[in-house]
């Protein structure tokens, strides 16, 4: 494997140096997308947020600022990006305003009803096993719970379906077969927003 596919592979699960530099480019490279994405949250004053497949941390950062009143737990299954987010968000985390813990979307250690609002950026790309993860999510959502899913590829772009290629596990999805999952598992109300420009999507969804 070449030095450029072992550098994008670690965008799966960030390791060693090269996914240390994955992380530093997530936080910055997604910045304006995640950005768009929160943009289209829905109204609501979430007490309890989980971010799943935290990254480098800078979402699960954001997030406490656009919800004062609430408390954020970020997860991820690779030990560097627990670390990398930690370090990002010390000063949160000495608030206790946010926790940071390694947990993997197939099985999620939180008891039913936990979250107001679950977020996956950039992430379902490489949860296996779609549907049983987003009826994890379901889950641990309380009952008018919102999960929100923002991605850079609507699953149908040259630039997404090259990476897919080259990246072991990953997976692009369209917004109809996001959407179809997302009810097939239990969610009621689902939405979506399309970037005017850009393949940037956002699916919302209320358990």
């Amino acid at each position: 494997m070449g030095l450029f596919r072992k550098f994008v592979n670690n965008t799966r699960k960030p390791e060693g140096l090269l996914g240390s530099i994955m992380i530093w480019g997530m936080n910055v490279g997604h910045a304006r997308m995640a950005k768009w994405g929160m943009n289209h949250f829905p109204q609501m004053d979430p007490k309890t947020i989980l971010d799943i497949g935290c990254g480098g941390g800078r979402n699960a950062s954001e997030l406490l600022k656009k919800y004062q009143n609430a408390t954020l737990t970020a997860i991820d299954y690779s030990p560097l990006s627990v670390a990398k987010t930690k370090a990002y968000n010390r000063r949160l985390m000495e608030q206790k305003r946010c926790i940071v813990q390694e947990a993997n979307v197939v099985s999620l250690p939180f008891e039913n009803g936990a979250f107001d609002l679950a977020t996956a950026f950039e992430t379902i790309y490489f949860w296996p096993d779609l549907p049983r993860c987003f009826i994890e999510v379901r889950r641990i959502l309380k009952n008018r719970g919102y999960f929100c899913i923002v991605s850079e590829s609507d699953g149908t772009d040259i630039e997404g379906q090259k990476y897919e290629k080259i990246i072991k596990g990953m997976k692009n999805y369209t917004v109809p077969q996001i959407m179809d999952t997302l009810y097939a598992t239990g969610f009621g109300s689902v939405q979506s927003f399309h970037h005017e420009t850009r393949p940037w999507i956002i699916v919302i969804a209320e358990k």
